[in-house]
């Protein structure tokens, strides 16, 4: 086993409930006393905006997505109204804000951070964030788009620090992506 204590991430999605999890993961890894670091491509990107108000979550793409009402008596808040909508019905315009909104409330409800906090939290505690400068390049943004203290590289410089790194974790599980089955194949070495 490696000598190292780095765990690497890569966040890809900029969906608001996509956005949780490279963060969420970070920050427990950095918690635990590992240098973490957070390749941002592609959408991923967003987490990176000085602006995050725009992330909103993706019904359309999430078919089994739980959908529980965060108001009203507890029977009905129990009610898993995901399962039951059909997929069209988010093409409705407003229903993509309204889940947004519904899904804000019930992390509120809960306790659970914001995107903002919980990227302010991993700031604080050292957590390394990597914009892809490629992906930035064919968006258009521009570096001043993005909040201070991150590393603006391309995905050699990621796949250096990945080399180094003792854990690897990708939110893109799929055998067929190449960055995702180098970092899994070097892992299970």
């Amino acid at each position: 086993m490696s000598e190292s204590n780095e765990m690497t991430l890569i966040a890809s999605k900029g969906t608001l409930d996509w956005a949780y999890p490279p963060l969420i993961l970070a920050s427990t890894g950095i918690a635990m006393g590992k240098e973490v670091s957070v390749f941002c491509t592609f959408y991923g990107l967003n987490l990176l905006l000085k602006d995050l108000s725009h992330l909103r979550i993706s019904p359309q793409g999430n078919p089994d997505m739980p959908m529980k009402m965060p108001f009203g008596p507890k029977w009905f808040q129990g009610i898993n109204f995901g399962p039951k909508i059909p997929n069209i019905m988010w093409n409705i315009p407003g229903l993509e804000l309204f889940a947004t909104a519904m899904m804000k409330k019930t992390m509120k409800n809960n306790g659970i951070a914001t995107i903002e906090e919980l990227r302010e939290i991993c700031i604080e505690m050292g957590v390394k964030f990597i914009a892809c400068e490629m992906t930035i390049g064919m968006f258009g943004f521009a570096r001043e788009d993005f909040i201070e203290g991150i590393e603006f590289a391309g995905a050699a410089t990621y796949l250096d620090v990945a080399h180094r790194s003792e854990e690897h974790t990708s939110e893109l599980q799929s055998r067929r992506n190449l960055v995702c089955r180098l970092l899994l194949e070097k892992k299970n070495n």
